[in-house]
Formats: C-alpha cells, structure tokens, sequence
C-alpha cells in the first residue's frame, strides 16, 4: 500500500492535529468513554529475537500479521465502540533504512485497513520506527507514510497529547525538531494547566519509567534528568497519565499525581505477559484500565467489565 492509499485509509494527524475529531465540538465534556491502547506489533521482531540477531534478523513476521488481525478482528467486535485505537510505537521493527522495512510496512498498513472506519486509529512513533537516533529524514518518513509525529487532539472534552520520545532519548541529529516539539508541548500543557480540559494524558512509546521515578537509567526508560524534568512538567499541568510501550511487558507506577502506564505488546513478549490490548476507562473523575489478552478479547464476553469501569 503507497502513503497516498494509506491517507485514503487512515485518519493520518496533520497539521498538530487529528482530522478524524473536531476539536471545537470535541472540547466538552459529554459523559464516559472509553479507548483501546496496543503497543508494539513490531512486524519482524518475533523471529528476530527466536534467532538472537535482533539487529539484522526479522525477516519473516507471519506471527505478527496474525496477532495483530486478531487484534483488529476484537476491537471491531467491542460494543459500544472504542472512541479510537492508539498504537504507542515500533510499528514495524525493521529500523530506516535496513531490508524489509518497506515491505512490513505494507503489510501492517494492510492490516490496519481492516479496522472499524468509526474507531480512528492514533499512531505514535518509537524508537523502530524512527531510528534511535532520529534525523529530520527519518522523521520526515514517519510523517509521510503515517502521520504527524506529535500531535494533539480532543474527546470527549479531554486533551490528548501524542509525543514523539526519540526526541527525549536522543536528539542530537535533529535539535531543532526537538526545539519545536518541546514548544509546542508548553503550549499544548498551558491548555492542560488552566483547566480547560477535563483530563489531560499523553501518548509517547518511550515510558518516563517502569515502575519509580528514581528507577536507575535502562534501554526501557528515559534517563533520570529527563524523566524527572518532564514528569514535573506534566504533572504542574495536571497530566492525569502517560501511556507508553517499548517494554514488552506490563509495568508502571505513580509519580505525584501522575500514573504512569506501560503496555506488554501486541507482537514480540519479552517476560511472562500475553500478546494483549488495554482497555482505558475515562469517567468524570478517574482514568481507569485493565490489561486483557487477544485471546480473552476475541471470546468476548467483557462488556460487564467494561460497564464496571465506566461507572461513575
């Protein structure tokens, strides 16, 4: 599928923003909804990681195209409907540049054709996605062939903020593209920070940490000066949470006031949680959610579940 089928197929962010919501009619608040989060489908990264060649591997993903079309299949079965469907990074594994990139990019795009027209897709850039060290050209691939790289939008009278964390990791190849993101987050945090929004919560596929702020610096975290920089950032602009990927497993803590939420992956598992979805309750006072796996998803069966975390 080229990018231009891909824009017919997907509500891609454009401009800072996602056409698929209104933003005027999106600002106030009308009662309970609800959202699925995914992570990680990262086409290839199964057999990469069987054969232990993580940097060169990947060349077959079979597995993923299925896990990811089991996905699809029980989001599309979920009623009432999910206001959207957010993929929080590493799309496809293959890095720029390297062998099968195009290629698992036009099967994972063909995939996500098959999701319900009426449950926008949100899709976040990751490290596999943009390269660990990004560079205005890799991030100028990612925007062409999926969208913004940050962006906001509003449901439902909340704020959502999707950020591009390679800038947070590494961007020595790109400062002024980090320049203008970190600008535009303050503006986008002022909204947050007068009250102007019911919640405020932020997508990025890098978490600010796994389980405590003071946690040591890992692969799967953002380093101490940064997280603790950014999560106060958040936090004095009332940021409710952060929901991010990039572990492979489920992890995550609270900092303040802020939950700080890390998703297991659709694809590749790196510990002892299954190929699942999060389903995320947003209610007039609280930010809910539980982790489910595809196989419990596609039995169905979790609409009294569902109920219990849209309660008031």
């Amino acid at each position: 599928m080229s990018a231009a089928e891909a824009a017919d197929v997907f509500h891609r962010a454009r401009g800072r923003t996602l056409d698929a919501f209104s933003s005027e009619k999106e600002r106030e608040w009308k009662g309970p909804f609800y959202f699925i989060q995914g992570a990680d489908t990262q086409f290839g990264l199964m057999k990469a990681w069987s054969t232990g060649n993580c940097d060169s591997g990947g060349d077959e993903w079979e597995q993923e195209i299925r896990l990811t079309e089991q996905a699809v299949e029980a989001i599309n079965k979920l009623n009432p409907k999910p206001k959207f469907f957010v993929l929080c990074g590493d799309l496809v594994h293959a890095m720029p540049g390297t062998p099968w990139r195009k290629e698992q990019t036009r099967d994972l795009q063909r995939v996500l054709k098959a999701v319900d027209q009426d449950i926008p897709l949100v899709l976040v850039s990751g490290n596999h996605d943009l390269g660990n060290t990004p560079t205005a050209e890799t991030v100028e691939e990612f925007c062409q062939t999926w969208g913004d790289d940050y962006f906001s939008f509003w449901v439902g009278g909340v704020l959502f903020l999707v950020l591009n964390s390679q800038f947070l990791y590494d961007a020595s190849r790109c400062p002024t593209l980090k320049q203008a993101q970190d600008h535009w987050l303050d503006q986008q945090l002022s909204i947050a920070e007068k009250k102007q929004c019911q919640h405020a919560i932020v997508f990025q596929h890098i978490p600010l940490f796994l389980q405590s702020i003071d946690e040591d610096d890992d692969y799967f975290n953002l380093t101490k000066t940064v997280r603790k920089e950014l999560a106060d950032k958040l936090t004095r602009a009332g940021i409710r949470a952060v929901f991010s990927g990039h572990y492979h497993r489920n992890a995550g803590g609270t900092y303040q006031n802020l939950d700080m939420v890390v998703s297991s992956a659709i694809g590749c598992q790196l510990g002892k949680d299954t190929h699942g979805l999060r389903m995320v309750a947003v209610t007039a006072e609280k930010i809910v959610h539980r982790y489910y796996s595809l196989d419990e998803l596609s039995r169905g069966g979790v609409e009294a579940d569902l109920k219990e975390l849209l309660k008031e």
